[in-house]
């Protein structure tokens, strides 16, 4: 009879705490929310990190993303992706190509300006560890997907205590990659100018490049 009354005590406690838990963590992902959705435009400038060991993979960029609303400016690995609230248009200058293609309207695809607000659906929470990073304090939070097929194992968010603002995201999948994502510079509310979302074609057309639409 004791040793019931401790099972059920212990499991109650349990489910306890790990609500405590989850309350604290999507309290804190809400502000993170909030944040973000008081700033008129925002930029960020990351470190962009991917590792597999068993693919022998190890790699490391660095990208920047300007966005306002849902529209934004994404510049990685050479190329730039621009949304203008349409259709998003993708600038290869190395193969002198710009693909058009409609907005992607899969709930699961994480775009550039999802990456501050994508956690806000589609995840359980959990309370993780606590770190000092030069003088600052990163709040982690893990996400696991509520869809059991996700390709993705879970996600690590670091929170800035001060600012909250989003500092680190480190992505693990199912088939053991890591990605990371830091970021280096976080701003909000610069001056931009009025065509910085609207794509010029007859620009690229006149250097010569090839306009594929899809």
């Amino acid at each position: 009879m004791k040793r019931l009354l401790f099972l059920v005590l212990f499991t109650l406690s349990s489910t306890i705490a790990m609500a405590q838990d989850f309350n604290k963590a999507k309290s804190l992902l809400d502000e993170v929310y909030n944040k973000v959705k008081s700033y008129d435009n925002i930029f960020v400038d990351f470190k962009y990190s991917l590792r597999n060991e068993e693919a022998k993979i190890n790699t490391d960029t660095r990208g920047d993303v300007t966005m306002q609303g849902d529209k934004y400016v994404f510049n990685y690995m050479g190329a730039k992706q621009l949304y203008d609230g349409k259709k998003v248009y993708t600038v290869v200058p190395e193969n002198e190509e710009v693909t058009v293609e409609e907005k992607m309207d899969d709930e699961n695809t994480i775009t550039p300006s999802k990456m501050l607000t994508f956690y806000k659906q589609g995840h359980n929470y959990a309370w993780d560890v606590l770190q000092n990073v030069q003088g600052r304090k990163i709040q982690f939070v893990k996400l696991t997907p509520i869809d059991t097929n996700s390709e993705i194992k879970s996600i690590l968010l670091g929170i800035d205590v001060e600012t909250k603002h989003i500092y680190k995201l480190i992505e693990t999948g199912k088939n053991g990659t890591k990605t990371t994502i830091t970021v280096n510079s976080f701003k909000i509310d610069q001056p931009l100018s009025k065509t910085l979302f609207t794509f010029d074609e007859s620009k690229y057309k006149d250097d010569g490049y090839y306009i594929i639409r899809n």
